[in-house]
């Protein structure tokens, strides 16, 4: 007899232990689980919520890997121990002394991410008498994406523990909650810790103890790792080119920042129909639309360069998608089955105006100039009536007809 077969007469044989939702969790990650439907009609598929889940974590793993790689290098650009001039493709950027810093400031975040998250997950289960819910294996492989490399592993935890308990266990669970639980632990993490969120001292590894040697009188160079985004609100620039931006060797959140990779990820899961193209596509025209409405006041002279909203309203309205989150949230953010609309055309406005109020807090809230997260947070709560209201829109079209045809 087989291992599984072993562990699934464990399983049949403890069935009504407290703990078997946590074994059964482990079981049918390695295993199909072996339950059939009796009654009523339904179909045979290949795949199941674990495996969707795990072709989203796929189109995933090269954003983690590719900001590993990043982290060490903006470490050591801003040490000044790197020539920024050999850009993506250069040696400099593919070394393993990358790959260590980033390795070891990422995977920590990985683990407490996976971990608290999943320990929450399997209280919960337990407790409530229920199965472990698969939904988190994507939201534990979010987190560490769109967080700044050197955060606290503590307000990590912490962040998590809010974010799976109120953004997801209170509404019932994953398939049952309204907000999108990753955005959540980044909207925790940003008003309750904002100093850790923001500013020019976040996003590279060894800014903020550095920062802090100085302040306590060590002769030592401070390290600006500030963000595009926060350049532009500020109404400075920086020293990237647009290949830097669209290849990701900027500073910003560990995984938002390559464009290349994030669309590779893109098409994957457009390609395996998990993603709406419809979502990801109307986000970048919202987007884009209000980045032409914003050119288009700043070309008018309606504003001076003196407004502290110059800086974002006159970035070139495409430069939008190759800075910030912008185009990783309509990606894997946007595209959340549980949150977004699920109807075609409410799935076009939805992503419409997430890309649009995106564009628009970047611009109004320079204390804030990453918006996107924001903007899906509000849209998740608006995504049923959309979807309602585009229901009631197709009844009526019908009832016409009906009226038509009986005259």
């Amino acid at each position: 007899m087989g291992l599984k077969e072993n562990l699934h007469k464990f399983k049949v044989k403890n069935k009504d232990k407290k703990w078997i939702p946590a074994f059964n969790a482990i079981h049918t990650f390695l295993y199909l689980p072996n339950e059939t439907t009796h009654n009523g009609t339904h179909i045979k598929v290949a795949d199941d919520l674990k495996r969707t889940m795990n072709t989203v974590i796929m189109a995933l793993v090269p954003c983690l890997i590719f900001g590993m790689f990043n982290a060490g290098y903006q470490h050591y650009l801003a040490l000044g121990e790197i020539d920024s001039a050999e850009g993506f493709l250069g040696a400099s950027f593919w070394t393993l002394d990358n790959l260590v810093v980033g390795l070891w400031q990422v995977l920590p975040l990985v683990i407490v991410s996976y971990g608290v998250g999943l320990v929450v997950e399997f209280i919960f289960a337990i407790v409530k008498g229920h199965e472990v819910e698969e939904g988190y294996l994507v939201t534990g492989m979010l987190v560490p994406l769109i967080v700044p490399v050197d955060i606290p592993l503590w307000m990590l935890a912490v962040a998590v523990i809010f974010g799976v308990v109120i953004g997801k266990e209170v509404f019932g669970g994953t398939g049952m909650n309204i907000l999108n639980p990753a955005l959540t632990i980044r909207a925790f993490l940003f008003f309750a810790y904002p100093t850790w969120m923001s500013g020019d001292k976040v996003w590279v590894h060894g800014a903020v103890e550095r920062d802090q040697a100085i302040a306590a009188g060590q002769n030592l160079d401070a390290i600006s790792g500030e963000t595009l985004l926060g350049a532009y609100a500020q109404g400075n620039t920086l020293d990237f080119s647009y290949w830097d931006m669209f290849w990701g060797i900027i500073p910003g959140s560990v995984g938002e920042t390559s464009k290349f990779l994030i669309i590779i990820g893109a098409l994957f899961l457009i390609f395996t129909k998990i993603g709406s193209w419809r979502i990801i596509l109307s986000t970048l025209i919202g987007a884009l639309t209000m980045g032409l409405i914003f050119n288009g006041v700043v070309d008018s002279g309606w504003i001076s360069e003196s407004s502290k909203f110059y800086g974002l309203m006159s970035v070139p309205f495409w430069q939008h998608l190759i800075i910030g989150s912008i185009l990783f949230g309509a990606v894997y953010m946007a595209t959340d089955p549980v949150t977004a609309s699920q109807t075609n055309k409410g799935k076009w406005i939805y992503g419409f105006l997430i890309g649009f109020i995106s564009i628009m807090i970047r611009v109004f809230n320079p204390a804030y100039p990453e918006g996107v997260f924001l903007a899906i947070l509000l849209m998740n709560v608006f995504a049923p009536t959309i979807d309602h209201y585009v229901v009631q829109g197709n009844v009526k079209k019908r009832m016409k007809r009906l009226k038509v045809k009986a005259a």
